[in-house]
């Protein structure tokens, strides 16, 4: 007699591991995946320009320092996954305090195509005073039309 049973009647181990609900577990979670993972951006809400350019060689180990300004011209520093809003005194004294526990850091300002001119001047103005060499600026490139 052939099957999962022997003479004596009792049962003979498998062999084979049963793994279709496995795969269908594993292709639950890659549609749940990729549903939320769109919704997980994070950072300020900032409709930044679109330019084209060439991207910025960083080959520090830190994160660099982002400040933002939103469509409403609040002021944002982004120190890698956390974000906090702050007036423009608070924030350039952070971004000093920052430089002088890591000197070297770079500095990139992303500003919204919104607000005025004059306010991500200013913003590039009291960064330098607060000791930043080098500011950049943070742009994406043009959609394909």
């Amino acid at each position: 007699m052939h099957g999962p049973f022997n003479r004596s009647g009792r049962r003979k181990p498998m062999g084979e591991i049963n793994v279709v609900p496995f795969i269908d577990v594993m292709l639950v979670l890659l549609v749940i995946f990729m549903i939320t993972a769109p919704m997980l951006t994070q950072g300020v809400q900032v409709e930044l320009p679109q330019v084209s350019s060439e991207p910025i060689d960083d080959a520090q180990d830190n994160d660099p320092i982002i400040v933002s300004v939103d469509r409403e011209g609040d002021y944002y520093l982004t120190l890698g996954d956390d974000d906090s809003q702050l007036a423009l005194d608070e924030l350039t004294d952070r971004v000093m305090t920052l430089l002088e526990r890591r000197p070297g850091t770079s500095v990139l300002v992303r500003g919204d195509r919104n607000v005025p001119y004059g306010q991500v001047v200013t913003l590039m103005s009291r960064l330098q005073v607060a000791g930043v060499a080098n500011v950049g600026l943070i742009s994406e490139p043009p959609s394909g039309d």
